[in-house]
Order: structure tokens, then C-alpha cells, then sequence
């Protein structure tokens, strides 16, 4: 398949093309949907492969034997990522908002603090919410484009009733690959405030040229509080499938996160399970270079468009395919360049408020998609802020 290969989702239950008349105003017959954080893209072959293999079958009924999934998994951690795992550190969870979830079930109580470096993946605090517990939301530090973390303003904050912080590990939306410095002052102040640690990993694989992801499980002395999370969702764009691990190699945090789970009765669904160990191959893996390769394209169109713009600025996007754009410069308020931005370009990108503290002035734009639609929204935000230049 070619990446450039244009795919009409619209009326297909795609709640990116489908559901953003309602939510941004924006019509799916001329607009762009650009805020859902899922591809543009067909599955890798391997995929499509295996779920016709379960047509063909025709029966569609419980899944056992998860010896080749859990391998799977094995295989793609240690050749990906230099990490290796034992498969009964695996838990299969109905994606990793659902993992999130579990989490702040199995490891904290109603009332409790969960630390979040905000702005971040929005999912997150509306989780937390609903499990009546607090959010605490530590604001990272833009320095100059480049986000950062603050621990000494971060301990300052802390009131003692936190008992979890979530990572999101490269961050979503500002893209950042944290440094092993930044992953050991996390994991310090994790035992400083004797807080588990929720490692979100699920962009882990999806970084740009010249970029290396640390898995936060490479920290010395953290396992201890460690929860570490990944998917084969976001980085085949099979979001769809609703499948997540929840990794835990310490024997204790990993008996309760098993209770919990068994408490609720959550078990796998067959189709997620043969998607996750057929992506999970060195075709998948070839699938996932060729990918790298043409976001990173994408983010080189897309930068160089907004950043020509006055007033506005991509943040610097080392993983994922979520652009952070920072509409500051312009001096308009959030009701104005977001009205540009969705009215005149007809376009519907994330509002960054959702994300937490400090993403009142940014919209997140997914690039996930053909070139030509890049090109197209580039166009579009160039027209729509042209007074400006």
C-alpha cells in the first residue's frame, strides 16, 4: 500500500468524520477532520491478513491459548525496545483509557490525588473524575517551544493525598521524547511522594528521526511502583480494536491489578488478539518504518506551513502525529483563531483547553493522513490567518 492513498471514511461510524459536524461545527463534505487521534491510513497487510482469516473461519467464539499473542509481544518489546518482558506480567485490557482506568481503581481510593503534567491527553482527567478522585494538575514549563518539567515547583504543590502520578511517555500533545534525566527525576519524585507510577507508552513507537524512546521500566529502582503501559493501537492504527497491555513486573502491584480485573469480569476480545500478534511481526515492523518515515514528511510540510504564518507555531514534534500549535503570537483570543480555524479553514482540530493548565492557547492537529490533505490544511489555515502576513 501507499501512505499518499486517499480513504473516504465518512458514513462509515468514524466518529473523527462522522461525529465533527456536531462537536466543531465543521461538515464532513468540505471540512477536515483533524482532532480524533486515529490514522488516515489502511492497516499493515499482516492485519487485514489476519482478520480475513477469521472471516474466512466463519466461527467467532471465545479465545484461547495465548501463547503466540503474549510471544508476540515478547518479541516486538526486546527487538523495539531492548526491553524483556515475562508473558505473566501481561494484562490485556479493552485499550489503555481502560488501563488508565484500572489503574486508578486497582491502586488508589475515592478522594485520592492523581498527578498529571498538564496540558496532556485529555482521557486522562476525564477518567479520573469519574472515579471521584482529584486531579492535580502540574504544569509543564514551554521554554521556548520545548516543553520541560519543574520539580521543584511540582514538590511545592504536593498536599499529601496523592497516591498515583500517570506519565504519558512521549507525550501527547506536545510530542516530547523525555531524556533518561527526566525519566530519573520522574521516578524521584514518584518515591518522593511515594506516589505508583503509570508509564502511558502507547506512542512508544512512533518517534521521529533521530529521536530514542526510554521505556521508564529502564530506570534503576522503580519497579517497585511501576505500572507500564503499551498498544499495538495507535502505532498500527488500529485504534478500533480496543486492545492494551498493562505491563507489571513487580509480583505485588501485579496481584492486585489481577484481582481488580478479575473482580470486573474483563477478559479479551478474539479480534483485538489477532490483530495485536499479527502487527506484532517483522512485517509489521517493516509497516512501522515505512510510517515513521512518511510522518516524519508530513511534520516537515505541516511545521514549515504554520510556522510561515505570523503569530503562530508548531511545537517541535519529536514522536506521535499530533501537532501542538501555539496560537499566542497572534494576540487573539481562543474564540477567535479557534473560530478561524473552524469556520474559515473548516477544520476541526482538538481544543487545547481539554488538554489541562497551559493549553489554553494551542489547538492540536492530527497528521496522520496523506500528504495531499496536509497540503491542503496547510493551505487552508494559511488563507484563514492571511491578514497576519
Amino acid at each position: 500500500m501507499t501512505f499518499d492513498t486517499p480513504v473516504d471514511r465518512r458514513n462509515t461510524h468514524c466518529v473523527k468524520w462522522d461525529a465533527m459536524q456536531d462537536i466543531y461545527g465543521v461538515s464532513p463534505d468540505d471540512g477536515l477532520a483533524m482532532w480524533v487521534a486515529d490514522m488516515e491510513f489502511r492497516a499493515a497487510d499482516p492485519i487485514k491478513d489476519a482478520l480475513q482469516n477469521m472471516v474466512d473461519h466463519g466461527v467467532y467464539g471465545y479465545f484461547g491459548d495465548e501463547s503466540k499473542y503474549r510471544s508476540a509481544i515478547q518479541w516486538w518489546m526486546q527487538e523495539r525496545h531492548g526491553w524483556t518482558i515475562d508473558p505473566s506480567w501481561i494484562f490485556t485490557t479493552h485499550g489503555l483509557v481502560n488501563g488508565t482506568a484500572l489503574c486508578i481503581e486497582t491502586f488508589t481510593r475515592p478522594g485520592d490525588g492523581v498527578v498529571l503534567f498538564t496540558p496532556v491527553y485529555h482521557a486522562f482527567a476525564r477518567v479520573i473524575h469519574a472515579a471521584n478522585r482529584q486531579v492535580v494538575e502540574c504544569e509543564l514549563v514551554n521554554n521556548d517551544g520545548r516543553y520541560e518539567l519543574d520539580f521543584d515547583a511540582y514538590d511545592a504543590q504536593m498536599l499529601g493525598n496523592e497516591r498515583m502520578l500517570i506519565l504519558c511517555s512521549p507525550h501527547n500533545p506536545g510530542g516530547r521524547v523525555w531524556t533518561k534525566q527526566e525519566l530519573q527525576e520522574v521516578a524521584a519524585f514518584a518515591k518522593r511522594h511515594d506516589l505508583i507510577l503509570v508509564s502511558d507508552e502507547i506512542h512508544h513507537d512512533l518517534t521521529m528521526p533521530g529521536q530514542t524512546h526510554t521505556p521508564m521500566t529502564h530506570i534503576e529502582g522503580i519497579t517497585d511502583r511501576l505500572v507500564m503501559m503499551t498498544a499495538t493501537t495507535k502505532t498500527f492504527n488500529i485504534a478500533g480494536s480496543h486492545s492494551g497491555n498493562v505491563i507489571i513486573e513487580d509480583p505485588d502491584l501485579r496481584a492486585k491489578f489481577g484481582r481488580c480485573m478479575a473482580a470486573l469480569g474483563i477478559s479479551p476480545n478474539s479480534f483485538g488478539l489477532h490483530m495485536a500478534t499479527a502487527a506484532y511481526s517483522p512485517a509489521g515492523a517493516a509497516w512501522v518504518d515505512d510510517l515513521r518515515a512518511y510522518l516524519d514528511q508530513n511534520r516537515k510540510i505541516f511545521d514549515a506551513g504554520i510556522n510561515s504564518i505570523p503569530g503562530l507555531r508548531s511545537m517541535n514534534l519529536e514522536s506521535t502525529y499530533l501537532a501542538w500549535v501555539d496560537f499566542s503570537g497572534t494576540g487573539m483570543p481562543q474564540e477567535e483563531f479557534t473560530k478561524r480555524v473552524e469556520q474559515s479553514a473548516k477544520i476541526a482540530a482538538n481544543h487545547g483547553p481539554t488538554f489541562g493548565k497551559g493549553g489554553d492557547d494551542f489547538l492540536r492537529f492530527n497528521i496522520g493522513a496523506p500528504k495531499a490533505q496536509i497540503e491542503d490544511a496547510v493551505g487552508r489555515l494559511q488563507k484563514a490567518f492571511s491578514d497576519l502576513q
